[in-house]
């Protein structure tokens, strides 16, 4: 399953309360693309799909489509916002190799 860092769920807590919508889901998906071959695509939604996997964790509500579970199994989502890079970040145990900026990857 998908986990969540207390620094990522406190930014996407933030950015959920900021945008004033009412928004109780993160969607984690991966899709065909980048430097790669896939990439990661992080958004906010309203309704689960029945091919949707619900995980809690940190207390943000994900939201995973059947298919991308199997590339994102064991995979831990952070933020940084230190000097070398701000914002989300997908630690996957499962890719052989990633891009330079982190948001594509290969298996």
């Amino acid at each position: 399953m998908v986990t969540v860092s207390e620094s990522a769920a406190k930014k996407l807590n933030s950015l959920i309360e900021e945008s004033g919508f009412q928004t109780p889901f993160v969607r984690v998906a991966v899709k065909g693309g980048g430097c790669s071959g896939l990439s990661y695509d992080l958004s906010f939604d309203t309704e689960q799909q029945p091919a949707d996997t619900l995980a809690e964790n940190n207390g943000v509500k994900i939201l995973i489509d059947n298919k991308s579970l199997l590339y994102l199994f064991g995979t831990e989502l952070d933020f940084s916002d230190g000097l070398n890079g701000k914002g989300f970040q997908f630690i996957n145990p499962n890719a052989s190799r990633t891009c330079g900026c982190g948001e594509s990857f290969a298996l």
